[in-house]
């Protein structure tokens, strides 16, 4: 795998997936031929509300088995040194197994714990079909420079929400590389509220018919904190449905950048796709950049469009909340916490939602 490596460290910063971070800086040394050695996170499993986790949810070391059939191949593009990387980084590969028709009534939680220096993991998600379940990937800790890689399958007929929680204090590298079954409905949702630099690059891969597919980002940004996010999805199976929305809320002098790609390929008849950027910013030196993307190569599709709006505060919303006895700082953080919960609510049941509302409500202060 680290040869693997070798032949994509030297990219090309025009083709860069993260187009305004030249790989050298992404790097945790900044010696993009160097693969340092790396400490592992600990991840656990457990129930939002403290009960047992049920038979047939488990989380171990995967196989060589497993990584044949949940792997995907890491070279997406000549832009993408990242995901090669992190699995070559890694010390081991562990799997997160949910057996077929397994119907979980409340969140799993995947708390994926960092430290030391440098810390990268390799974690594959395999869900089986007809599976109903919520989970929430928590990653936090205090290492330095974390890179975390999740590769794998949502079975068919499955309902999943999937969301990812990013409250690691440093730099975060994350990339996902996840297909749907046949009529597979996923949702699947980023937080984040606290990184200082942040990368991620997430692709989902709509290969078998009648899969259903919605992503969601809540990003909070503060201080010199820089988040790129580039999220990829592919059409491929017949009647094929898409949705991205990602919000990101950007305070003191960050900077956040998001890219969308959304790529319906020959024969993916049928496909329907849409992606919304919104970047709400919120002192003068804050910036925000959204690319969105289509590649059409089908030409019986149901729709495809894409769009992006950047703007301050609505000073009539202030002045709205003036009125009902919100004096300006009140009315600023209720203004900022609905903007970020637009996609928030969107990610699964009320119970994620008000977990997740629980963990991030503090550093709404930060901004």
């Amino acid at each position: 795998m680290s040869s693997s490596y070798l032949n994509y460290a030297k990219t090309d910063r025009a083709a860069h997936i993260w187009r305004y971070t030249p790989w050298k800086k992404v790097h945790p040394t900044g010696s993009i031929n160097d693969i340092p050695k790396s400490e592992s996170p600990e991840i656990t499993i457990s129930l939002v509300d403290g009960t047992l986790v049920p038979e047939g949810i488990t989380i171990g070391q995967a196989s060589d088995s497993d990584i044949e059939r949940l792997g995907h191949e890491l070279d997406f593009d000549d832009g993408t040194a990242a995901p090669q990387f992190i699995a070559a980084l890694a010390q081991n590969t562990m799997v997160l197994k949910i057996d077929n028709k397994i119907k979980i009534e409340t969140p799993l939680i995947v708390s994926i714990t960092t430290s030391g220096d440098i810390c990268a993991s390799r974690l594959l998600i395999d869900i089986g079909s007809q599976v109903e379940a919520e989970i929430i990937t928590v990653i936090e800790g205090n290492a330095n420079w974390t890179g975390i890689l999740r590769e794998g399958k949502y079975g068919s007929n499955a309902i999943i929400n999937d969301v990812v929680t990013q409250i690691t204090g440093n730099r975060l590298v994350r990339c996902d590389a996840l297909s749907l079954g046949r009529d597979a409905q996923v949702k699947a949702g980023t937080v984040n509220a606290s990184s200082s630099q942040a990368k991620i690059d997430i692709r989902h891969w709509l290969n078998e018919p009648g899969s259903s597919l919605k992503v969601n980002g809540s990003i909070l940004s503060s201080n010199e904190n820089h988040l790129d996010s580039h999220i990829e999805i592919t059409h491929t199976g017949k009647e094929t449905h898409s949705r991205l929305e990602w919000h990101s809320a950007c305070g003191g002098k960050s900077n956040t950048t998001g890219t969308g790609m959304l790529r319906i390929d020959a024969g993916a008849k049928g496909a329907d796709a849409g992606q919304l950027f919104h970047n709400l910013l919120l002192s003068e030196k804050a910036k925000a950049n959204s690319i969105p993307e289509l590649e059409v190569l089908e030409s019986e599709v149901v729709g495809c469009g894409h769009g992006t709006a950047n703007g301050p505060i609505d000073e009539q919303q202030l002045f709205y909340l003036s009125t009902r006895g919100f004096d300006e700082e009140q009315a600023r953080a209720a203004l900022i916490a609905a903007f970020l919960n637009t996609p928030l609510s969107d990610m699964g049941s009320h119970q994620l939602h008000a977990w997740l509302i629980q963990r991030i409500e503090k550093h709404l202060n930060m901004i």
